[in-house]
């Protein structure tokens, strides 16, 4: 009898932790999917209006349309995703002490040779009683961040920066480097 008991308690285990399991694999591409949503239309936004009007609109682009193009994806998807970094330009982006610590790691694995197009985190924590789900991934720096990223910026490209982020520190990338994370935050 104890036998049977025993069995039943470790097959209702084994169901939960499966169920658990698969919750946090549909999160894990959720997450990777809105990741990839935001990157590539914050990506065309700001290559678009460097295209038509210099990295100064990209700039104001960033400025005015990256909270708006971030929240709709949010709403639409019924979580939280935005950007966060160690070095931050907008100071509502500043990251959280687990963001913190998957950029150092993130920056640890990229000093180590790890390839950053592949570095992410994830991970369920326990937030104000809930559980949630928390996914981070790395964004490389690239050739067209360094004009508004880089160790050089040409002089209109800095003033815009000065004007619409009066506290920035996100500057003085190089290639290769880590230049923040796309972050997501799904309530389970």
């Amino acid at each position: 009898m104890n036998y049977r008991i025993l069995l039943i308690a470790f097959c209702f285990a084994a169901c939960s932790i499966s169920a658990c399991s698969d919750n946090v694999d549909e999160e894990l591409s959720l997450s990777r999917e809105v990741s990839k949503q935001l990157g590539t239309q914050l990506k065309s936004k700001l290559v678009g209006a460097m295209k038509s009007a210099g990295p100064e609109a990209a700039i104001a682009v960033c400025n005015l349309q990256a909270i708006d193009i971030t929240e709709e994806i949010s709403n639409k998807n019924n979580l939280e995703v935005g950007r966060t970094a160690l070095k931050i330009r907008n100071p509502s982006n500043q990251p959280d002490a687990w963001e913190i610590k998957q950029l150092r790691w993130f920056a640890a694995q990229n000093d180590s040779g790890a390839d950053i197009k592949t570095l992410e985190a994830h991970e369920v924590i326990k937030e104000d009683g809930k559980k949630i789900f928390r996914y981070m991934k790395a964004i490389p720096m690239q050739e067209p961040c360094m004009l508004c990223h880089g160790t050089e910026l040409a002089p209109p490209v800095e003033e815009t920066i000065k004007s619409l982020y009066t506290q920035d520190q996100a500057t003085g990338f190089e290639i290769g480097q880590i230049r923040g994370a796309f972050t997501v935050k799904v309530a389970l």
